[in-house]
C-alpha cells in the first residue's frame, strides 16, 4: 500500500526514524508501517555532525537508495529547504523520487537550516515556499509520491503566522502539513483544529524538544494522522554506543556487555544471512 493510500484510511500512520539499510530492516521486522529517514539521522550517524544544514542533496539520496534496497516500506524523506531555490527543490524531488522516496518533506527555513529545534532560526517568505512547493508538485513522476509542507515559523514569527503559512502552503499543493515545534498542548489542538478536517498533519516528537511528547493514540484523538520519530533511534543507539565503548575500554573484552548485544549468530539471522546466501545458490550452477 502506497502512503497516500495508507493516509486516507483510519488510524494514525506512526513512522520512527531511521538512517540506514539495517535501522530500516529492523524496524520493518517490529510491524511499522512507514518510515522516516531525516537530515539530522544521516547528520547525527555519517558525519557525526549536528544537524545545522551538513548533509548534501547527494548524500540522502544515496541513503535512501539504501534503505530502499532493503525495504518494500515507504519512506517519508527529509527536503530539508530543498537545498536551494524553487529549481534545486525541483532536482531534489526528481533525485529522491528516483532513489526510491514515498513522501518529501520540505521547509521554510533559509539555507543552510537547522534543526527545528534549535534557536536562532531564520525563514524565507511563505511566498517563496509556495513556489518550492508548486515546484516541486510539477517536478514529481507519480501522483503518490507526497510533498509533505513544513513551517519553522512558530519559534520566529508566532504561532498565528505558521497557521497563515500553512494555509498558503496548502493553497499551493502540499498533500500534507507539518507545523513544527508547537510548544503546547493546546497549540497541538489548535492545529488540528484548524486543518485536520482539510488535510493530513503530521506530528514531531523529539525526545527534549520543544514540544510535549504524546503518544501516538492521543494524537490521533487530537486529528493528527502521521507522527514521526525522527532521532529516537539515534539517541538511543549513541546512549549504548557509549556504555558499549567505556565496557569494552575498562575490561578489554566484551563479555560484561554480553547480554546487550547480538552475539555473530543472532546478528545473522536478524539480517537474513542464511536465507540470502539459499536464494543465491539458485543463481549458481556449480551448487
Amino acid at each position: 500500500m502506497t502512503l497516500k493510500a495508507r493516509l486516507a484510511r483510519d488510524g494514525i500512520v506512526l513512522a520512527p526514524g531511521i538512517y540506514d539499510g539495517l535501522t530500516a530492516l529492523i524496524a520493518e521486522q517490529a510491524g511499522f508501517e512507514a518510515l522516516y529517514l531525516s537530515g539530522a539521522a544521516v547528520a547525527y550517524t555519517r558525519l557525526g555532525r549536528p544537524d545545522i544544514g551538513l548533509t548534501s542533496v547527494t548524500e540522502m539520496a544515496e541513503t535512501m537508495a539504501l534503505i530502499a534496497d532493503r525495504t518494500t516500506l515507504p519512506v517519508i524523506i527529509d527536503a530539508d529547504t530543498g537545498f536551494g531555490n524553487a529549481l534545486n527543490a525541483q532536482r531534489t524531488m526528481r533525485l529522491y523520487e528516483r532513489a526510491g522516496a514515498a513522501a518529501l518533506q520540505v521547509e521554510d527555513q533559509t539555507y543552510p537550516k537547522r534543526c527545528g529545534h534549535l534557536k536562532d532560526k531564520a525563514l524565507i517568505p511563505a511566498a517563496e515556499m509556495a513556489g518550492k512547493i508548486a515546484a516541486m508538485a510539477d517536478a514529481r513522476r507519480s501522483a503518490d509520491t507526497l510533498i509533505i509542507a513544513r513551517t519553522d515559523a512558530i519559534a520566529v514569527e508566532g504561532f498565528d503566522a505558521a497557521l497563515e503559512r500553512a494555509e498558503t502552503y496548502l493553497a499551493a499543493g502540499a498533500d500534507v502539513l507539518f507545523v513544527e515545534a508547537p510548544q503546547t498542548e493546546a497549540e497541538l489542538a489548535g492545529i488540528a483544529d484548524r486543518f485536520a478536517a482539510r488535510v493530513p498533519l503530521l506530528a514531531n516528537m523529539v525526545e527534549g524538544g520543544a514540544t510535549p511528547i504524546r503518544p501516538a493514540e492521543a494524537l490521533q484523538a487530537l486529528g493528527f494522522r502521521l507522527v514521526i520519530f525522527p532521532g529516537g533511534i539515534v539517541r538511543a543507539l549513541a546512549h549504548t554506543a557509549r556504555d558499549y565503548y567505556t565496557s569494552l575500554r575498562a575490561h578489554g573484552t566484551t563479555a560484561p556487555f554480553r547480554d546487550r548485544m547480538y552475539d555473530f549468530a543472532g546478528l545473522n539471522e536478524v539480517i537474513g544471512t542464511n536465507e540470502m546466501l539459499e536464494r543465491g545458490k539458485r543463481y549458481d550452477p556449480g551448487q
